[in-house]
């Protein structure tokens, strides 16, 4: 979940280092760090933001200035608290080497002991540490070893994740990385070689990339670079040319990435759709999944796996596929599949579903789904990630780079993809063309209508005022638009801090009502569908309680305005489209009560981008 930033060329390291840290400082915000090759290693880490780190290398003067070489990290604590002691690069014992490190090494309490006992101290709390200790040591006791070899061995005495880059005075031409289970990219420019955890920092210097797989590792100087396996195996790599522009990771004259995030969305919904959905025809062009139908037409079951929001979207995704397909579905938490030792058949077919394609416990699940026989798709959004590369068939979301850590477009570009594959399932089985071609047309309305409801910002931003200091919320849905209760009250909990649950409304009864009193707002998604009028009575329950009601209501219904202290309304849309419309309220919503409240929405405290550990 860290940021890494490797670079070795002709220009002044520094500065493009601490560029990159910024651009990836989404991953990871607590410290940061870097190390430059200027004849020995100079090392500035801060705690804090890259901000910190900025002001630090200004009070350090010239020492970092000149190097061609180097390395900088910002840091999401998992070992050791977030600290000047703790923040990467670390260092050896004699200064000589520096390392940053993404992941956990989960036997470095043992590697400890045993380095202890060999005489080295430790200055950290963090696992990182026990890194740099073990290649010094291999190094020291065969010196012939290139820095790439002394790293080679030190990785076949680790357990554990990792996505790491050395460099070393001892041989100051050479940047050496590894990756296994935490992404790693190589940026390939004119004479100059580019390290990162993403693009991100990339693509301002060059298009062309190569990604490391997991049990990979590249020797890269200023000439050229090599990978191998962690066997020492050499492997040819494709380059791939990056497809998003550098404007794409800009702010573009929004206050946050979130709040431009969440207004990218009607674009985005309409780049998902481009080219799959043709609506001259009413027919559906998944090129990604197109060899494969058959065999997930046929599937006896399907098993959704995934993470936070993105399972949120797959909840969603059940809804829409036993609805228009009628095949089974199950959504499974990824970081609960394995570990239950699930019943699969190579009858199955499990889809996971990653904004980065990089998530542990999701490739976890794919991993374990492929071994067991089924058929696995992949929905992500990172072009080469790694369940991109993993997966037997997938699609791309195409929701281009998002940087807010509270996810909002990501969220709808999967329900899209969802929507698309359950009508494709449907084709020729439970489906007729006409009604197929129905739904298309529906779906293609929605940017329009995510438009307009993007409209009411300000009155959403005037009805979160009202609820800046509440310390609970309650979001309440039915069918389609559970699951994105849960999400509302996901988004409210990352951004602002204040407790918040989701429920189907019909739980209210079974528990939650207790809470209720005239402290506790209750958020409702009260379309006018199958279940609305079920709705109004769950909103009476509340009210005879006093509790304080925001709706998110169908355009029109005035009904609801005698019920709720607040109604936002949304387009009028059928039951499978409308939580693309019911969540664009309640990301505003938890937005505008972050931002009043004093918040920093891109980077909410202990969370960060991509959970590339388990």
């Amino acid at each position: 979940m860290c940021g890494i930033v490797g670079y070795i060329g002709k220009r002044d390291a520094a500065p493009l280092l601490l560029s990159g840290l910024k651009r990836l400082e989404y991953r990871g915000y607590d410290s940061a760090g870097i190390a430059v090759l200027n004849g020995a290693l100079s090392v500035v880490k801060q705690k804090g933001s890259v901000a910190d780190l900025e002001n630090a290398l200004r009070e350090s003067g010239d020492k970092l200035s000149g190097a061609v070489a180097g390395i900088a990290h910002t840091r999401w604590a998992t070992h050791g608290d977030p600290s000047d002691r703790n923040a990467h690069p670390h260092l050896n014992t004699t200064g000589d080497i520096a390392l940053i490190h993404n992941g956990i090494i989960e036997n470095h309490t043992a590697l400890r002991l045993e380095l202890s006992s060999h005489g080295y101290a430790f200055r950290s709390a963090t696992d990182t540490e026990v890194l740099v200790h073990l290649i010094d040591r291999i190094w020291k006791e065969e010196p012939a070893l290139m820095l790439e070899d002394a790293v080679r061995q030190a990785l076949h005495h680790v357990e554990g994740a990792y996505g790491l880059c050395v460099i070393s005075s001892r041989e100051p031409g050479t940047l050496i990385v590894a990756r296994k289970g935490s992404p790693l990219v190589i940026g390939i420019g004119d004479g100059e070689y580019f390290v990162a955890s993403d693009a991100a920092p990339i693509v301002e210097h060059t298009r062309k990339v190569v990604y490391l797989g997991d049990g990979e590792m590249a020797r890269i100087t200023a000439d050229g670079y090599m990978v191998k396996t962690v066997e020492n195996i050499e492997t040819e790599k494709l380059i791939t040319e990056l497809d998003f522009e550098l404007e794409e990771i800009e702010k573009g004259g929004y206050e946050h990435f979130m709040l431009k995030e969440i207004f990218e969305q009607p674009g985005v919904m309409e780049d998902v759709m481009r080219g799959r959905v043709r609506l001259e025809s009413g027919s559906l062009h998944l090129g990604g999944i197109n060899d494969n139908l058959e065999q997930l037409r046929k599937a006896r079951r399907i098993i959704i796996c995934a993470c936070g929001t993105s399972w949120h979207a797959g909840l969603i995704g059940e809804y829409l596929i036993e609805e228009f397909a009628r095949i089974p579905v199950e959504v499974d938490y990824a970081s609960e599949f394995r570990y239950r030792n699930p019943v699969i058949t190579p009858e199955d077919v499990v889809i996971v579903i990653s904004q980065s394609g990089e998530t542990a416990d999701t490739l976890a699940a794919l991993r374990e789904a492929k071994e067991k026989g089924a058929l696995v798709m992949g929905i992500c959004n990172v072009v080469g990630s790694t369940i991109a590369r993993e997966t037997h068939c997938g699609m791309y979301t195409h929701a281009g780079p998002e940087i807010g850590v509270a996810s909002t477009k990501a969220f709808t570009a999967q329900v899209i993809v969802l929507y698309m594959v359950a009508l494709a399932l449907s084709q020729g089985r439970t489906l007729s063309d006409s009604e197929i071609a129905l739904y298309l047309r529906e779906l293609s309305e929605v940017p329009s209508k995510v438009s307009e409801i993007l409209k009411s910002s300000e009155e959403i931003h005037a009805i979160a005022g009202s609820y800046r200091n509440a310390r609970n919320f309650l979001y309440l849905g039915r069918g389609y638009n559970f699951p994105v209760a849960l999400e509302g009250a996901l988004k409210l909990k990352e951004i602002s801090y204040i407790h918040a649950e989701g429920y189907p409304a019909a739980e209210m009864k079974h528990g939650p009502i207790a809470l209720i009193d005239e402290d506790m707002p209750v958020i409702f998604i009260a379309t006018r569908d199958s279940t609305y009028t079920k709705i109004l009575s769950n909103i009476e329950e509340v009210r005879s309680r006093k509790g304080r009601v925001i709706a998110i209501a169908s355009e029109g219904d005035e009904d609801i305005r005698s019920l709720a202290d607040h109604v936002i309304y949304i387009p009028a849309a059928s039951a499978p489209v409308t939580p693309l419309l019911t969540v664009i309220p309640l990301q505003l919503l938890a937005y505008h009560i972050a931002t009043l409240r004093g918040c920093n929405v891109d980077r909410p405290r202990n969370l960060a981008k991509s959970v590339t550990v388990e």
